[in-house]
């Protein structure tokens, strides 16, 4: 699974919450966290097409943007990365930590739950 980048990642979350989105319009709502160029948003939204992680297709003459990535399917593996990479754990990592997350819903929250207690350990 392609895992974003943290900058990816803002533009997805950007993405899931609403869609689709001009270039504008998403570095408008990810300038405050990200703080760089209108410029820096461009260039990543092409990477992001690169990768296929974005679809853009043409709006009354403007090219918007849609995420092709799933969320939760997303959110599970950078979740799984981060627990096994950073906090070294072997284990499924517990679901509490996204409580109260304003990116989830309880049914998406549930699926998260799901995907990473089955999440595959390496070396099985």
């Amino acid at each position: 699974m392609l895992i974003p980048s943290t900058t990816e990642l803002s533009l997805l979350k950007c993405l899931w919450k609403a869609h689709p989105l001009s270039a504008r319009e998403i570095h408008e709502r990810v300038a405050e966290e990200l703080a760089w160029s209108y410029s820096s948003t461009r260039k990543t939204l092409e990477r992001m097409l690169e990768k296929q992680m974005v679809r853009q297709h043409s709006v009354h003459g403007v090219h918007v943007y849609e995420a092709t990535l799933e969320k939760v399917t997303t959110l599970a593996a950078f979740a799984h990365d981060f627990g096994r990479r950073v906090m070294e754990m072997d284990g499924p990592l517990p679901v509490s930590m996204f409580t109260g997350s304003k990116l989830v819903d309880k049914g998406e929250l549930a699926q998260l739950e799901d995907m990473l207690q089955d999440w595959p350990v390496e070396g099985e």
